[in-house]
């Protein structure tokens, strides 16, 4: 379990994170959202103790990382998967850490063969792809076997084959009664994967909740409607105060008017209804509607 308790950073005076709390339970996938410079990666960097604190505490079960001697075996992260010193082949990288955290030396192979580098062991990382370097990352990450799992943007450079996979070992780790902390970007890869959300903005907690809990607070719930008289029915809403998004040949996107009341137009003006249905909010509308204000850059925004 990771916990964090009104942990703070600032860098001179920029506050990265701000009297941040939120706890990670075990067996679990939780994301980690935000938007670009919400203070992820500052807060990934003080639960692994590799950014003091200004402020507040985080622990690891209980402790502080940096008390739990040989780290890999209690601790497996990724933070930078380009963060690898291009000159050693990816065997000799695993061995030494596996050396120096007093871990089996059969651990190497076999991480390697979960992560699917077991072929190119003995080539230089210099010459692997971003999404071989990722794959590394992981192996390094499970090479100790380690209860707590720290994951910052996992999927940059992966295939789909390699995004499914993953996705698998995340809900495997979980399964299994580790702590599965996985901060990302890619919204709707976090609906497959994550069981429960952290979502912070300008260093701030904005939500920790289940995924469904967040999604429904979005306000955006929106009417799909199908009929062959579209083209007829779409100004009529319109002229009512809805926004009408046309979408492909006989259906559009409502927002603004309840079903129940495009159902009334819809027969007052003996306009044929095939489909009516109501959609909440997905988990990307919420993110982007709940973390509007914390975006730091706007694009097309004024200069």
């Amino acid at each position: 379990m990771i916990e964090a308790k009104d942990l703070t950073k600032r860098f001179g005076a920029t506050t990265a994170v701000n009297n941040l709390s939120f706890t990670v339970q075990s067996g679990q996938v939780t994301g980690f959202l935000g938007p670009n410079g919400a203070g992820k990666t500052t807060t990934l960097r003080m639960i692994l103790g590799l950014n003091q604190p200004s402020g507040g505490t985080v622990t690891i079960d209980g402790r502080p990382f940096a008390s739990h001697p040989r780290g890999l075996r209690h601790v497996g992260a990724l933070l930078d998967a380009d963060d690898v010193h291009r000159g050693r082949s990816a065997r000799a990288h695993l061995s030494a850490l596996a050396h120096s955290n007093r871990i089996p030396q059969r651990r190497v192979g076999e991480v390697l063969d979960e992560v699917g580098l077991a072929a190119v062991a003995r080539r230089r990382v210099g010459g692997f792809s971003l999404g071989m370097k990722q794959r590394l990352g992981i192996a390094t990450a499970l090479l100790g076997d380690p209860p707590v799992l720290l994951f910052d943007e996992p999927l940059n450079g992966l295939d789909p084959e390699g995004v499914l996979w993953v996705r698998g070992l995340f809900h495997r780790l979980a399964a299994e009664g580790r702590t599965v902390f996985v901060s990302s970007h890619m919204m709707s890869e976090m609906e497959h994967t994550a069981d429960r959300l952290v979502v912070i903005g300008q260093g701030e907690l904005i939500a920790a909740e289940s995924l469904t809990e967040f999604a429904a607070r979005g306000s955006r719930l929106s009417v799909f409607v199908r009929s062959p008289d579209i083209a007829e029915l779409a100004p009529v809403l319109a002229a009512e105060g809805a926004a009408v998004v046309p979408g492909e040949d006989g259906t559009c996107r409502v927002t603004g008017l309840t079903a129940v009341r495009i159902g009334e137009l819809a027969f007052e003006h003996r306009f044929m209804l095939h489909e009516l249905t109501v959609r909440a909010s997905s988990l990307e509308e919420a993110f982007m509607e709940l973390t509007a204000d914390s975006v730091e850059f706007l694009a097309g925004e004024a200069r």
